[in-house]
């Protein structure tokens, strides 16, 4: 029986970033040096998969630092944490070693700066997302008010209106974030901003190449997790750039094959914490129904690279 016809665009850059690599590569540097277990306060990265494989490696997922014994080393995830958590591992006497991604600590910087030129500070970002939470405690509370809409934006109570700044969350869609601060700038006219787009260059970049290829295909499928907020962005961001359908799916597994009968296009892309052998997974699965032809979308090159922190370039 002869398979029918189905063009997979596949997204370029896709899948993992810098930050991630490195978190990664953290975790298995700590396994290496101190040896198993090491404790990793929250999800290193969202994605299953990749946890899961730390965790066969020795690595042990907590919530919360008070379910890490004093005595082995706990690592803080990419996306950053309050600083009463880190003073809390210092007083306890542990060694830790902070993975938030350097993207994410450079908007902490970005919030401290204006704080001591006291401004109180807009965060424009999801709630209860744990970069999120890790940005907002770096300052006392009341000094960062969150902001997730539009709507947020016209009835957020502030201090001082002339005496305002405003930061983001790096995984945020480009075009969301962009209505946001128009919105604020305009209730705001004095709000100071960073001198650099908070919203990551991984992050922006797979959402233009997503922009791409969305009006040349039928469906779009983005690999990644439920509780990634950059996977998310991805599905939506298709569907807004022409795309009739877009589906997250963690695995294989997890496609709706049912919704995409008929289709003879598909876009293919990833989280930023989704590894490229889901990809090829997801991939393979439709070669078993389909005659599948491979394209390259590709919008941006990246060569960013992270080195890990000191301590784990230190002998024990």
């Amino acid at each position: 029986m002869t398979k029918p016809p189905l063009t997979i665009y596949l997204a370029a850059p896709r899948g993992f970033c810098a930050g991630v690599d490195r978190a990664i590569s953290i975790v298995e540097t700590a396994l290496e040096k101190w040896g198993a277990p090491v404790f990793v306060r929250h999800e290193i990265v969202h994605n299953r998969y990749v946890v899961d494989d730390l965790r066969a490696k020795g690595a042990v997922f907590v919530e919360d630092l008070e379910d890490c014994p004093d005595d082995r080393p706990v690592i803080f995830s990419a996306h950053g944490v309050p600083k009463a958590v880190l003073a809390e591992a210092a007083r306890r006497g542990m060694v830790y070693v902070d993975a938030t991604c350097p993207l994410v600590s450079k908007v902490h910087i970005e919030a401290h700066r204006h704080s001591d030129n006291g401004l109180q500070i807009i965060m424009i970002g999801h709630e209860g997302h744990p970069e999120t939470i890790g940005t907002m405690g770096q300052l006392p509370e009341g000094e960062v008010l969150l902001v997730e809409t539009v709507k947020d934006a016209a009835t957020v109570k502030v201090r001082d209106p002339e005496r305002l700044a405003f930061i983001t969350q790096t995984t945020l869609s480009v075009d969301d974030t962009a209505d946001i601060v128009a919105a604020l700038q305009a209730r705001f006219p004095a709000i100071a901003g960073p001198h650099k787009e908070d919203i990551c260059y991984a992050t922006t970049n797979r959402q233009e190449a997503v922009k791409a290829m969305a009006p040349m295909a039928d469906a779009i499928l983005v690999v990644g997790a439920p509780n990634s907020s950059n996977s998310r962005r991805l599905v939506e961001v298709g569907t807004r750039a022409g795309c009739g359908y877009a589906q997250l799916v963690q695995r294989a597994a997890d496609i709706d094959w049912r919704a995409l009968e008929g289709i003879r296009t598909l876009g293919i892309t990833a989280g930023a914490s989704a590894p490229e052998m889901l990809i090829t997974e997801v991939i393979n699965a439709f070669r078993d129904t389909y005659d599948v032809t491979t394209e390259l979308v590709q919008t941006a090159v990246e060569n960013v690279e992270f080195k890990v922190p000191q301590v784990l370039r230190i002998p024990v």
